[in-house]
């Protein structure tokens, strides 16, 4: 079975038969498409996008700590971790803390933090994370981080790329 969109054509040329008021509308016939207002939240918050607003690359390292739990267990959920999300770029770890570090693309640095603020908590269960808490988060812009390398006073690029013992 395969769903489409209410009053919309079936590539076979016919319309499906779930359509919208049951009828049956012709291949060539086409349908308005009609303007939907933004709900309240979007508009409260001002969550839109300008069209020359692009998302950009943000360079995230978040930390976090805890109890101490056996090295085996942390390197192999940082490892579940990274193959669930592909986007980690690289992991350090040691029995009772860990480091993640990444690049996001998000509209705005509010946005790049949110995300990162959910990472650890909404993984946890997938990846089987220690329950450790998070103690630190950093956000730069593509350019930041890149000024800060060539400069001598920010992290080295991520090499080698995975998950490692501190």
């Amino acid at each position: 079975m395969r769903r489409v969109r209410p009053g919309a054509a079936s590539r076979g040329g016919g319309t499906s038969g779930a359509s919208r008021g049951g009828g049956q509308r012709r291949a060539d016939e086409q349908r308005a498409l009609t303007s939907v207002p933004a709900g309240e939240a979007y508009q409260e918050t001002g969550a839109h996008q300008e069209p020359g607003e692009m998302p950009r690359l943000w360079h995230v390292t978040l930390s976090v700590s805890g109890e101490e739990a056996p090295l085996k267990e942390v390197r192999r959920s940082l490892e579940q971790l990274a193959n669930d999300h592909p986007f980690l770029l690289t992991s350090r770890y040691a029995c009772d803390h860990a480091e993640i570090r990444y690049w996001e693309e998000a509209r705005d640095l509010h946005d790049a933090a949110a995300v990162a603020l959910r990472l650890w908590g909404e993984h946890r269960q997938s990846a089987g994370l220690p329950p450790w808490e998070i103690v630190g988060l950093e956000v730069v812009d593509r350019d930041t981080y890149h000024q800060r390398v060539t400069e001598g006073y920010g992290p080295p690029p991520a090499t080698p790329v995975g998950v490692h013992p501190f």
